[in-house]
C-alpha cells in the first residue's frame, strides 16, 4: 500500500543486513514514524507493546527477530532462547508460534556459519508469502462483494462493517479483512465501510480509518456499540473481520468485541465473514473457548486514551476515576456457528472441521 504516494510494507530488512525497520504504529494516525530495531529485546518490546500488531505481522516480526539473533549468536542455545523470549510476548496470536517454529525448523540442521544468512532469507520469504496469501484472500472475498453488489440498485454501495484493524498494517501488505475491500475499490465497485473504533486501543479509529482515508475508501467511524443498531436498520450488508487464531473446528478468536458483532449479525441475518491466511489456523485446537489462551493486557489501556490535543501534541489522558480498577481481556472467541464463512487464500470455507479440511486436506488430519 502507499503512504504519500510511496509504497510501503509494514516491515523490511535493514540495509546493514543485521536489523529490521518497521512502521511504528503507536503514533498513527497523527505521525508516520519508522523505527529501526537491531536486537532481540527491541523486537520483543515492539511485539509486546504493539509497535507492530496483527497476527500475520507479529509472526513476520518474530521471524526477523530470530534472524537478528542469529546474526549476533547462531548457537543452538541462542536459537532456543530467542524462541522462548519472543513466544512469551503475545500468547493468543498463533502466527507468532508458527513463525518461530518454522524458523527453528529451517535453522536447526544448518552449520552455525550459515544460519544468519539463511534466517534473514527465510524471514523475507515468510514476509513475501504473507503478501501473496493476503492478495488471494482479497480475490476470494471480492467475489462475495461482487455478489452482494449485483443485488443492489445501480450505484448503491455495499456497506461493510469492520472491527479492529485487519488491514495492511496488521500484515505485511494488503491486509486480511480489508484485502477484498481494496480490490473492490480498484475494480470500481462502490463500497462504504463502517469502522468500529475498537476500544480500548482504538485500532479502528486510529489505524483502519487511516488506511481507508489513504486508499480513498469511503468510510465512517462509529462507536463499538453502534454496529448492532445499524444492522437492525438494514444499513449493513456484510461484516468482515480478521482473526488472531482460528481453530480446526472453525471457532474464531479475534479482538475483543468481535463476538458481539457476530451475535448482532446472526440476529439480523447479516453475513459474517472472517478473512484469514492459513498460518492463522491452529490445527491442534478444537474448542476455542476452552483451549485458546486469552491475553490479559494492562488496565491502563482502558483507563487512558491517546490522542492529539488542540495544540498538536500527542498525549495520554485518563478517562476514569483514579481509584477505579480496569480489566482488559484483549480477545474473545466467536463460535463457528455464528460465522458465515472463512475467507482463505484457497477459497471460502464453511466454518467447520469439514469445511477447512476440504480446502486444506494436507493439514486437516488430527
Amino acid at each position: 500500500m502507499k503512504v504519500a504516494d510511496r509504497h510501503y510494507r509494514t516491515i523490511w530488512p535493514g540495509e546493514d543486513g543485521r536489523s529490521v525497520e518497521i512502521i511504528d504504529q503507536r503514533w498513527l494516525p497523527h505521525d508516520f514514524r519508522i523505527e529501526r530495531i537491531d536486537n532481540v529485546p527491541g523486537i520483543a518490546t515492539a511485539i509486546r507493546d504493539m509497535w507492530v500488531r496483527g497476527a500475520p505481522l507479529i509472526g513476520v516480526t518474530a521471524a526477523y527477530g530470530v534472524a537478528i539473533q542469529m546474526a549476533d549468536d547462531p548457537s543452538d542455545e541462542a536459537l532456543d532462547a530467542v524462541w522462548e523470549t519472543l513466544h512469551e510476548t503475545r500468547p493468543t496470536a498463533i502466527n507468532l508460534r508458527w513463525a518461530l517454529d518454522e524458523m527453528r525448523r529451517v535453522l536447526r540442521p544448518l552449520p552455525l556459519g550459515q544460519r544468519a544468512a539463511a534466517a534473514f532469507r527465510r524471514a523475507g520469504e515468510i514476509a513475501d508469502e504473507d503478501v501473496g496469501l493476503n492478495r488471494n484472500i482479497g480475490v476470494n472475498g471480492l467475489a462475495i462483494i461482487k455478489e452482494i453488489a449485483a443485488g443492489k440498485k445501480p450505484g448503491e454501495p455495499v456497506n461493510i462493517l469492520t472491527h479492529c484493524n485487519a488491514g495492511w498494517l496488521a500484515t505485511v501488505d494488503y491486509g486480511t479483512a480489508t484485502a477484498p475491500i481494496y480490490l473492490a475499490v480498484e475494480e470500481g465497485i462502490p463500497v462504504h465501510v463502517y469502522v468500529d473504533e475498537t476500544r480500548p486501543r482504538n485500532q479502528g479509529a486510529q489505524l483502519t480509518a487511516w488506511e481507508m482515508a489513504g486508499h480513498g475508501v469511503p468510510h465512517t467511524l462509529i462507536v463499538d456499540n453502534a454496529g448492532g443498531h445499524l444492522m437492525q436498520r438494514g444499513e449493513i450488508d456484510m461484516v468482515i473481520v480478521g482473526t488472531d487464531r482460528t481453530t480446526a473446528n472453525g471457532d474464531v478468536c479475534n479482538k475483543i468485541g468481535t463476538y458481539l458483532k457476530a451475535l448482532a449479525a446472526h440476529d439480523n441475518g447479516v453475513p459474517f465473514y472472517v478473512g484469514l491466511p492459513s498460518p492463522t489456523i491452529d490445527w491442534t485446537v478444537g474448542d476455542g473457548l476452552k483451549e485458546i489462551p486469552i491475553e490479559q493486557r494492562s488496565g491502563d489501556e482502558v483507563s487512558f486514551v491517546w490522542g492529539k490535543t488542540a495544540s498538536g501534541e500527542i498525549a495520554q489522558v485518563r478517562v476514569s476515576p483514579e481509584t477505579t480498577g480496569a480489566a482488559n481481556p484483549a480477545f474473545d472467541v466467536t463460535p463457528a456457528r455464528l460465522v458465515t464463512g472463512l475467507i482463505t487464500e484457497r477459497g471460502v470455507a464453511k466454518a467447520s472441521r469439514e469445511g477447512l479440511r476440504a480446502l486444506f486436506p494436507e493439514r486437516g488430519r488430527r
